[in-house]
């Protein structure tokens, strides 16, 4: 699959660079807004699912070397020793801080049903080899599309900052690998650590136009556990001689919900979740085993932790009630997917300073927490460097007023039906993200 995008695009995004820096971010990146949109619709025709991001990534790369950045491809190293399709662009200007602006690349397998007249058909084989339509259906061509807006700015701003802009397009964030993947091929080492990190996501949950900003937790952690009922098969017809997993495995769900409900403080979110449950093999055999899936998602390690061990105690508690065997209590592995995603208070005010300065007081909101993840949070190394992730709104105005109003929420991004606001969301994403970088490298 190749992205092709059309003359008028690739002329506007690559005409020649003012020498004076213009003086209105707003009217600058009004200009853009027509050659913006073209490029949005095309990668938004044009989606790679993750880990497969090789043209997406080379567009990317090649706009960003149009604009006079120093640009690295394929950075990235998977843990089973795949290279990764990141993209790092670099430009330096003078001595100053050093700022990441990061947006992700990859799209997901859904089959779109928005309707638009720019809609993907694209249809692939996923890693398994099964046949899947492809969609971005979480905004990264949106968000791509703001990093390329904001390249531009900055690259025609160079008098009004110094110090160093580290733009990254990360591979694989819906599989949790991408940011990992960087940070293990040296991102850091080769280009330098950053003073600071800013990101954005798009969401149906803030009007278009409008950005939403908080310090603090603003997406929470994810992490994966896998649990394996044990027993001892037999025939169907014959249960007092076996001891039936699925049994076991089917009271271990009921019991799970009293985790979270029962034994965690209820000021402090999180939701434990049985995903998949797999066992058996024919109506008349019970098996040996059962295995499910869980997610956990918390705002905070010691939560986190302590539901891990919940988990653990539950499951081995019920198992011995039911006269499991000890070298058949259940196995609990975990997999950590990603931390949470952690706004630094201090730069969480300073950047909706700027942004309120740049769009104004009434589309800046206060950012509600959410229980979803990102892997963004893997780039501040544990909170070291801070960190920023805001709300880009992309929902209609009227739309959104009546979801208000009726409580039905509109199509949320994993949707077939999402379908940002782009004319609104893509000058706002544009604008915010310019001023706040403009403002750290002062």
């Amino acid at each position: 699959m190749r992205i092709r995008f059309s003359p008028l695009a690739v002329l506007a995004i690559s005409l020649p660079l003012a020498a004076q820096a213009p003086a209105n971010l707003a009217d600058t990146v009004k200009q853009q807004l027509p050659a913006l949109t073209e490029t949005y619709k095309q990668l938004h025709r044009s989606p790679e699912l993750s880990r497969y991001e090789e043209q997406t990534s080379a567009f990317l790369a090649g706009e960003l070397r149009k604009l006079g950045y120093t640009v690295n491809e394929h950075v990235g190293k998977y843990e089973d020793g795949a290279q990764a399709f990141g993209v790092v662009a670099v430009l330096v200007n003078g001595a100053g801080p050093r700022v990441l602006i990061r947006t992700d690349m990859d799209a997901l397998p859904v089959d779109e049903k928005t309707g638009v007249d720019y809609a993907s058909t694209v249809k692939t084989k996923d890693a398994q080899g099964q046949q899947v339509s492809v969609m971005h259906a979480c905004g990264h061509d949106l968000h791509m599309t703001v990093l390329l807006g904001t390249a531009r700015e900055l690259a025609a701003r160079k008098s009004q900052w110094h110090g160093t802009v580290v733009l990254i397009g990360q591979p694989a964030e819906e599989v949790v690998q991408g940011a990992a993947a960087m940070l293990a091929d040296h991102l850091y080492e080769r280009f330098g650590r950053p003073d600071y990190i800013l990101a954005e996501h798009d969401t149906n949950d803030v009007v278009a136009g409008s950005i939403a900003i908080k310090g603090g937790p603003l997406m929470a952690s994810a992490t994966t556990l896998n649990v394996t009922m044990r027993g001892i098969g037999g025939h169907g017809s014959r249960p007092e001689a076996g001891k039936d997993p699925i049994v076991l495995a089917a009271e271990f769900v009921l019991v799970a919900q009293t985790i979270v409900s029962r034994q965690v403080d209820p000021q402090q979110p999180a939701v434990l979740t049985v995903g998949t449950i797999h066992g058996g093999t024919k109506n008349n055999i019970i098996p040996d085993e059962v295995t499910m899936g869980l997610t956990l998602r918390t705002y905070s390690t010691t939560v986190r932790d302590r539901i891990v061990e919940d988990v653990r105690r539950t499951a081995k508690g019920l198992a011995v009630a039911y006269g499991i065997p000890e070298d058949l209590m259940p196995i609990v592995s975990l997999t950590e997917g990603a931390p949470v995603t952690y706004n630094n208070p201090a730069l969480a005010e300073r950047v909706r300073a700027a942004a309120v300065k740049a769009l104004g007081a009434s589309r800046v909101d206060e950012a509600k927490s959410v229980m979803g993840s990102e892997d963004v949070g893997i780039f501040t190394l544990d909170g070291k460097i801070p960190g920023v992730m805001y709300w880009l709104g992309a929902a209609d105005r009227a739309k959104f007023e009546e979801s208000q109003k009726t409580g039905v929420p509109l199509p949320s991004f994993h949707s077939a039906l999402f379908a940002p606001v782009y004319s609104e969301a893509i000058p706002a994403g544009v604008t915010a993200m310019t001023a706040m970088a403009l403002d750290l490298l002062k």
